[in-house]
C-alpha cells in the first residue's frame, strides 16, 4: 500500500499526528476511518496490518492518534472519550476535505465504543465495525484498579495502563457516567459487523452479546476464535481486515 503522514487539527486545537494508506494504483472503492484502543496508538501492529488488508481490497484508510496519545500533540490527563469522540469528528472532516469522506467508521476496543458514538455525527458514513468493543466506556475504569477511589477523592491519580504511567482526572471518569451507550447502539441506522474473541480476557465475549442483542439488522457477528484482544497474532489482523473489507461491499453503494 501508498502510505503518507498527515496532520489536522483535533477538537481540542492540538495537532493531530494521522495516516493515510492507499491502494498502490491509487483508487479507492470506500474510504475508512479508524479508531485505535485506549492509550494505544495508530502505530500499533495490528492496526497496520488491518489498514493493509483493507488497502489490499481497494479501500483507502486514516487512522490517527487521539489527543495525547502516540505522536499526536496534546495532555491525555485533559482528554476523555467525548473527546474521541469529537477528534474523530474532526478526522472525518479533514478526510472529506483531503482525502475522501468516510464510509465506513472501524474501532478497536474503547475506539469501538467511540466510532459507535460518532456514527451520528458523521453524515458520510455508511457502514460501521468494532472489535473487541465495550459495551459501555466505563469498561476502561476496570483497568484502574485500586486507583478509582484516589482519583475521587484528590481529583486525579497516576495510573499505570499498558505498561506506561498515565495521569487520569476526575474529568475522565465523569465523562464516562454521562454516557447513554445502549441508547447509541439501538438507533444506530447502519449497518454493524462485530468482532470479538471468545476468549478476550480485556473486554469479555458478553460485551460482544450485548451490542448485538440491541443493535438492528443489518447485523453480523464474526467470532475471533483464539485472538487475543489485542490481536498480536498477524492473521488475526490479516482476517479481520480481509473481512471487514468484504462485508462492507454489500454495504458501500
Amino acid at each position: 500500500m501508498k502510505s503518507r503522514k498527515v496532520q489536522f487539527e483535533g477538537s481540542k486545537g492540538e495537532k493531530l499526528s494521522a495516516r493515510i494508506d492507499e491502494p498502490e494504483d491509487g483508487t479507492s472503492r470506500g474510504a475508512v476511518l479508524f479508531a485505535h484502543c485506549f492509550t494505544c496508538s495508530k502505530n500499533l501492529k495490528a492496526v497496520g496490518r488491518i489498514s493493509q488488508s483493507l488497502t489490499d481490497q481497494g479501500m483507502g484508510v486514516l487512522r490517527f492518534d487521539f489527543t495525547g496519545l502516540g505522536e499526536s500533540e496534546g495532555d491525555f490527563a485533559d482528554t476523555n472519550f467525548s473527546s474521541n469522540v469529537e477528534d474523530l469528528v474532526k478526522a472525518s472532516e479533514f478526510m472529506a476535505q483531503e482525502f475522501h469522506a468516510p464510509r465506513m467508521l472501524m474501532g478497536h476496543s474503547l475506539g469501538g465504543a467511540a466510532v459507535l458514538q460518532a456514527t451520528k455525527f458523521i453524515e458520510s458514513v455508511e457502514a460501521v465495525a468494532t472489535i473487541g468493543a465495550p459495551c459501555n466506556p466505563q469498561h476502561v475504569t476496570h483497568h484502574l484498579l485500586d486507583k478509582k477511589e484516589e482519583i475521587l477523592e484528590k481529583g486525579e491519580a497516576r495510573v499505570q495502563l499498558a505498561g506506561r504511567v498515565f495521569t487520569i482526572k476526575k474529568q475522565f471518569l465523569d465523562d464516562l457516567n454521562e454516557q447513554n451507550m445502549d441508547g447509541i447502539i439501538k438507533n444506530l441506522g447502519k449497518p454493524l459487523l462485530i468482532f470479538h474473541s471468545p476468549i478476550d480476557d480485556t473486554v469479555g465475549i458478553d460485551n460482544a452479546a450485548h451490542i448485538y442483542k440491541l443493535a438492528k439488522h443489518p447485523k453480523s457477528f464474526i467470532s475471533l476464535d483464539d485472538a487475543d484482544h489485542l490481536l498480536t497474532k498477524e492473521e488475526d489482523a490479516l482476517y479481520v481486515g480481509r473481512v471487514a473489507g468484504a462485508w462492507a461491499e454489500r454495504y458501500l453503494n
